[in-house]
């Protein structure tokens, strides 16, 4: 029996003296750690100001707080939150839970910009700890909540980008063996990459000794040695019990924790932090440290630092923010998101939500709940309980020794719940395909029995049923895309998803709403909501289709998807419809709100940003301004856009995005020559200047090795079709011309793309084209390096469209002469050239043929094909020449007006019967020859001009 002068936990000590000099060689070490971890739960039970040790998302842990609230009524409740969270709290009552406390820096200052955005979250549910002292704090008159925590800021200040993030988070995080389909994507990323905050990370640090807790616990996970360890036994204990008990846990992770490293100074400067905070407060509220209760995670509750405590000697200086700007905010959470974010269990949350609301029922403790929380009507106020002697005086007492000596407690096998367990996630099994049936329900249940007498469990935990659902269902493949495992979490309670109010949205976030009212839509319900738009019987719903096509530029696919109808420059749908999940995707929404205060400056801050980014190229210019034109309107953000794009290319030195900047200008060139009242002055300076840099560029290009033969194709391409408006603006048409003749290129597609450029200008005629692609065939030496240069061609349609029926001989002329030893390998090799490098200029050659080629097979034997016809003029009665002056004959018109151009005079004279020229011919042999010579060397159904 120890004396009355002897220390509450005298007898523990010298119980673990002595189980250290038994179980270890000598006491030294394993002494100091046992006697160690006491000395730091008296520590912390004799510590005036109250603490109340927690672990997050703990139902035990909610429900000993309810508890206790409800007996001490604390006048001051300090939480383990960051302080400048405090101002959103409020807002939770408009909030379905779990909801996640967001704050948020876009624009940052004192960090590095690749870590930019910044974002912190702290989830919350209703089986939380800290979730009965908040909403008894904001619903109790004169009690005082105050968040003690370190900062956003100081988040990032002491942890790096990702200080805060458990080890095991992300791909190491805990999953059940042979798990074959998780929950979706979508859920368990709604946290983003934001940093988590979590009250009460009890969980080792020491690898080795979670390792052996798992194996003699004969469980798969740390979630389910919590659950059958921690979380039943302390499930119906006693205040002062659960508090020695959640201290010594603390203190065994935290003195078996690595010694070394940036973790264990964080630690160290977040209790400095937090006791600061609060002797500041005492000091400054006058405040009595008994009227009060601190709720922090029982990791730091068994704290060693010299300012624990309100009498604490040493002196913590609280550094400085960083200029960066937060902002705060709530967004939605889900079980799934907080289990993906801290490396918890899948369905460990759900299951902990399950096992909450059976303690309320079994102990029928009332819990805290906001006013108007989920809709509801706040809870009757119970009478409050003053704290009796005897309880206070337990709390200093032993309890550890009864309860670390007690065996433990057996619960009876509930035959009924195991039996609903089993028939329902048959019934589910058979709704997702799978082949079960009663007897599987039979076998489930026995399985359930027999692992968890394996486990030393009188009681089938859900963990053990889970595993036997698993072996006595699943078999050998998952038929739909749940496995079994996410059947049984789903029906132990499922994956829920919280939802932020109206109220506590942001001002965008509200805007949003407000403006797409008129679709009568449930937006903030989660789901697919499908609007259907008729703009030309009511022009009303106009501006909500403005807005969901910025939502669709802005947020995550799936958010806003168009069904029917599209936007173009200088194009509006009469109809469209649209699949809405603004619910489903509310945190992308709310993080907009982050942003601005409208979707339209958050559009345009995003298009600003874009174009005057470092690495910003000419097209991506070119792009921000087709957007700004496209969805907001107005000039003074595209010229400036415009004119950005102008200095961009004037300072880059490749030719990497000149395709998409033809693409770019000559839609942007479209819409102001349609839709505009003219092209705005910007686009004249671009196209100028675009025309003397390409001229600059082109025979560096020609033969650059890293300049494909498409990006030659666009510039030539820019050159040619922006000529006309260049030579105009001031441009010289010799600059060109000299660019060409000082390109020298030496592959392949490059000498084609060259020739195409020189029949372009006029100086190589098509018949000399036609000649050097007969020449490529009869040389054997070049026949394989054919199909590269048919490529060049074929992107020659690019800049040069009215060589289409060359290109359509070149490739008959191959089909016609080569034979088919040569033929057949080679054909592979054309195929493939022309998709990989030609695929989007095919269709213009594929109709160029279909032009050209006969439409029916029994036409083909006897047809000829243009470029084989003969090229003179035949003047004898019925040949070309009469057929050439007949028509003439036939068309005056269009000869009067050569004619009067030419400044001839004269009439018309009927010639006679077989007669191959008139009386205008006659008196001008020359323009006539010269007429009937065209007519006879123009190919047959071509629509290319001859020069």
């Amino acid at each position: 029996m120890s004396g009355p002068h002897e220390t509450p936990f005298a007898t523990l000590r010298g119980q673990l003296h002595e189980a250290a000099a038994a179980f270890a060689d000598g006491p030294d070490a394993l002494e100091g750690l046992l006697l160690g971890m006491v000395d730091d739960v008296d520590r912390a039970v004799r510590e005036p100001l109250e603490i109340f040790p927690v672990c997050h998302h703990s139902p035990s842990s909610a429900l000993a707080m309810a508890r206790r609230l409800r007996e001490k009524r604390p006048k001051v409740v300090y939480l383990e939150l960051c302080e400048d969270m405090a101002p959103l709290l409020t807002e939770l009552r408009n909030c379905r839970l779990p909801v996640a406390v967001q704050a948020f820096a876009g624009d940052i200052d004192g960090f590095p910009a690749e870590w930019a955005p910044l974002s912190v979250v702290a989830p919350i549910t209703e089986a939380s700890a800290e979730y009965q002292a908040i909403a008894y704090a904001l619903d109790t008159p004169g009690v005082e909540l105050v968040l003690v925590d370190r900062s956003s800021d100081h988040v990032f200040q002491w942890d790096g980008r990702y200080g805060e993030r458990s080890p095991q988070a992300g791909a190491d995080a805990e999953e059940a063996p042979g798990a074959a389909a998780g929950p979706p994507k979508t859920e368990a990323g709604l946290h983003g990459e934001a940093v988590g905050l979590e009250i009460g990370d009890l969980r080792p640090r020491f690898a080795e000794l979670e390792e052996h807790l798992l194996r003699h616990g004969k469980v798969r996970h740390w979630s389910e040695w919590w659950h059958q360890y921690v979380e039943v036994p302390l499930g119906d204990s006693d205040h002062a019990t659960y508090r020695q008990v959640m201290f010594l846990i603390g203190s065994l992770f935290r003195r078996l924790a690595p010694g070394d490293g940036d973790r264990v100074r964080v630690d160290e400067d977040r209790e400095r932090y937090m006791w600061t905070r609060m002797r500041e407060h005492l000091a400054s509220s006058g405040a009595d440290p008994a009227d009060c209760l601190y709720v922090c995670g029982a990791f730091h509750a068994a704290s060693r630092v010299a300012e624990f405590g309100v009498a604490g000697s040493g002196s913590f200086a609280v550094p400085p923010r960083t200029a960066t700007t937060w902002q705060h905010g709530l967004i939605p959470s889900s079980h799934t998101a907080i289990e993906a974010q801290f490396g918890l269990a899948s369905g460990s949350v759900s299951i902990a939500a399950t096992q909450w609301a059976k303690n309320l029922k079994r102990t029928r403790v009332q819990p805290y709940r906001l006013a108007g929380q989920e809709g509801e009507k706040k809870p009757k106020a119970t009478k409050a309980v003053a704290p009796a002697v005897a309880a206070v005086e337990a709390a200093g007492s032993d309890r550890l020794s009864g309860f670390l000596r007690q065996p433990p407690v057996l619960d009876g096998l509930d035959e009924a719940e195991l039996l609903s367990w089993s028939v329902e996630i048959v019934r589910a099994a058979r709704r997702n395909g799978y082949a079960a049936s009663t007897a599987d329900a039979i076998a489930v249940f026995e399985t359930s029995i027999l692992l968890a007498g394996v486990r030393d469990r009188a009681k089938p935990t859900p963990y053990d049923f889970q595993d036997a659902a698993v072996t006595c269902i699943e078999k050998d493949v998952v038929p739909g895309r749940r496995d079994v495992g996410r059947l049984v979490e789903i029906m132990m309670g499922g994956d829920r998803t919280g939802r932020v109010g109206y109220e506590a949205l942001p001002p965008l976030a509200r805007d949003v709403h407000d403006r797409l009212a008129p679709l009568e839509l449930k937006l903030h319900q989660r789901g697919v909501r499908r609007a259907l738009l008729d703009l030309a019987s009511r022009p009303d719903l106009y501006a909500c289709s403005d807005v969901l096509w910025i939502l669709r530029r802005l947020m995550p696919p799936g958010a806003a998807r168009p069904i029917m109808g599209e936007r173009r420059l200088g194009e509006r749908s009469v109809q469209e419809s649209w699949d809405l999940s603004l619910g489903t995707h509310q945190r992308a929404l709310i993080e907009l709100g982050y942003e601005g205060v409208s979707i339209e400056q958050v559009l345009e801050q995003r298009l600003r940003r874009a174009a005057y980014d470092a690495q910003a190229t000419t097209a991506t210019v070119l792009a921000t301004v087709e957007d700004s034109a496209l969805y907001l309107r107005g000039r003074r953000l595209t010229d400036e856009l415009g004119d950005r794009a102008l200095h961009v290319l004037a300072a880059e030195r490749s030719v990497d995005g000149a395709p998409e900047v033809l693409r770019r200008v000559r839609g942007l060139l479209a819409y102001y020559r349609t839709g505009e009242p003219g092209p705005p002055p910007w686009i004249g300076a671009f196209v100028k200047t675009g025309y003397a840099h390409y001229c600059t560029l082109l025979p560096a290009a020609f033969t650059d090795e890293d300049a494909t033969v498409g990006q030659v194709a666009a510039m030539l391409g820019f050159l040619f079709s922006m000529e006309s408006l260049a030579l105009s603006l001031g441009c010289n048409r010799a600059q060109l011309e000299l660019a060409v003749a000082q390109s020298r290129p030496t592959t392949p597609e490059k000498r084609a793309l060259l020739w195409a450029a020189q029949v372009q200008l006029g100086t190589l005629s098509r018949t000399e084209l036609r000649e050097r692609c007969g020449e490529l065939l009869d040389d054997p030496l070049v026949l394989p390096a054919y199909p590269r240069y048919l490529s060049g061609f074929v992107h020659a349609l690019e800049p040069v469209p009215g060589l289409a029926d060359v290109v359509v001989e070149a490739v008959s002329n191959a089909f016609g002469r080569l034979p088919d030893p040569v033929l057949l390998p080679w054909l592979p090799t054309l195929i493939s050239t022309l998709r990989s490098s030609a695929a989007e200029l095919a269709p213009l050659l594929i109709r160029e043929a279909g032009r050209v080629f006969p439409g029916r097979l029994a036409e083909l034997d006897a047809w000829v094909p243009p470029w084989r016809e003969a090229p003179a003029a035949d003047t004898r009665p019925g040949g070309r020449g009469a057929g050439g002056a007949a028509l003439l004959f036939a068309h005056p018109g269009t000869l009067d007006a050569v004619a009067e151009l030419l400044g001839c005079d004269g009439s018309w004279t009927t010639p006679a019967v077989g007669s191959a020229s008139g009386a205008l011919p006659a008196r001008h042999p020359d323009a006539a020859a010269a007429w009937e010579a065209l007519l006879a060397v123009q190919p047959k159904g071509s629509t290319a001009p001859a020069r």
